[in-house]
C-alpha cells in the first residue's frame, strides 16, 4: 500500500457517468496492494488538486466492505460549491493518481438494530450502498425508500433493486411517485433503526416523522452529503498558540486556510457533525456564522466555541485556541 505524507496513493481506474450529475469512481492502489479495511457507511476524504492547492472533499464508500481491492465513490457535480466537485468531474480521467485519507464511518449501522430502514434522496443511497453490502452477511432485515427525480437518475437505485429485490423500494417524482416517509415510520416493531441521507428537508421530515412516531434517539440516524467546506466573506483569524494570523478567503473554510498555511487542527468528517474540530473561541469582536450539526443551540449562542470546517465568522477580530 503506498503511503505519502499520511495519505493514500490511489490510481483513479475507471470513471462511469451513472446519471446527468453523477459519476462513479474506481480508485485501486497504486502499488497493487489491498486498500485498508472499512465498514459500511465511511467514507474517505479525497485531496482534489487546483492550482492554489487542493480541495478535501468527503465521499461515502459505495464498495463492499468485503472487497479492499478497491474502492468506489461516487461524486455529483455542484454547480454553485466550492469547485471540487466541479474538477473531480471535469480535470480527473482514468489513469490519474489521487492522494486520499483513510475511511472513517460516522454513519455506522446499529449492531442491535431488529430491522434496520433505510431513507435515501439522489446521491443520498451512496453509503446505504455499503452498509446493504455488510447486512448481507450478517442476514438483518431490512428496506431501503429511495427518492428520485426521474427514471435519468435512477441508475443506482436500479442496481440495488437487482441486487437487492423486492427489499428496495423506488420512488421517482416524475411518475408522480411520492416518497411518504411518515408512512414508512409507523408501526414498526421496537428495535428498529432509520437511517437517512439526503437533502436537508428529507432529513428534517425524517427526524420530525421519527419523534412524532416514538422512536428514540438513540435508533435515528442521518448523514448529510452537501459539498464539503464554506464559502462566504473572508476574515481573518488569529490562532492563540502560535500566534499567526491566517486570512480566510470568500472559498476557503477556516480549517483549508489553516492547512494552507501550514498548520494543524484535528478534524474527520470536514462537514460540521463529528465534533472533531471543535475550538474554544478565546476573544471575538463580532459574530460566529455558525453553520454545523454539532454544537448545541445554547454554545451556538454563546460564540465561544467554532467547527472550522463549515463556520466562519464576521468579525474585526477573531482569536481561538489553535
Amino acid at each position: 500500500m503506498s503511503l505519502s505524507n499520511g495519505t493514500l496513493s490511489v490510481r483513479v481506474a475507471r470513471i462511469e457517468q451513472v446519471t446527468p450529475e453523477i459519476k462513479r469512481f474506481t480508485l485501486v492502489s497504486t502499488d497493487g496492494a489491498h486498500l485498508p479495511p472499512f465498514s459500511g457507511g465511511s467514507n474517505v476524504v479525497v485531496l482534489i488538486p487546483h492550482e492554489g492547492g487542493s480541495y478535501r472533499n468527503a465521499y461515502s464508500l459505495m464498495s463492499s466492505p468485503y472487497d479492499s481491492s478497491s474502492y468506489q465513490i461516487a461524486v455529483r457535480r455542484v454547480e454553485d460549491g466550492r469547485g471540487g466537485s466541479r474538477r473531480m468531474h471535469d480535470a480527473v480521467k482514468e489513469g490519474d493518481e489521487l492522494e486520499i485519507l483513510r475511511p472513517v464511518n460516522l454513519f455506522p449501522l446499529s449492531k442491535h438494530a431488529r430491522l434496520h430502514l433505510f431513507i435515501a434522496g439522489g446521491v443520498g443511497i451512496t453509503p446505504v450502498c455499503s452498509q446493504l453490502a455488510e447486512l448481507r452477511l450478517t442476514g438483518k432485515p431490512f428496506e431501503v425508500h429511495l427518492a428520485l427525480r426521474g427514471a435519468e437518475h435512477a441508475r443506482l437505485g436500479e442496481e440495488l433493486k437487482r441486487e437487492y429485490g423486492d427489499r428496495v423500494h423506488l420512488y421517482l417524482n416524475d411518475r408522480g411517485e411520492q416518497l411518504n416517509i411518515s408512512a414508512v415510520l409507523a408501526d414498526r416493531p421496537l428495535g428498529s433503526d432509520v437511517y437517512v441521507c439526503g437533502p436537508e428537508s428529507m432529513i428534517q421530515d425524517t427526524l420530525s416523522s421519527a419523534r412524532a412516531h416514538g422512536w428514540t434517539e438513540s435508533h435515528i440516524h442521518y448523514e448529510r452529503f452537501l459539498e464539503q467546506g464554506s464559502v462566504g466573506e473572508a476574515f481573518s483569524v488569529t490562532l492563540a498558540r502560535s500566534g499567526a494570523t491566517i486570512e480566510v478567503s470568500p472559498d476557503q473554510s477556516l480549517l483549508e486556510a489553516a492547512e494552507a498555511a501550514g498548520h494543524e487542527i484535528p478534524y474527520l468528517c470536514r462537514g460540521g457533525a463529528c465534533g472533531a474540530c471543535e475550538t474554544e473561541v478565546l476573544e471575538l469582536d463580532g459574530e460566529i456564522l455558525h453553520t454545523d450539526d454539532w454544537l448545541s443551540d445554547e454554545d451556538k449562542a454563546a460564540n465561544k466555541k467554532i467547527m472550522p470546517c463549515v463556520s466562519r465568522a464576521k468579525c474585526s477580530r477573531l482569536v481561538i485556541d489553535c
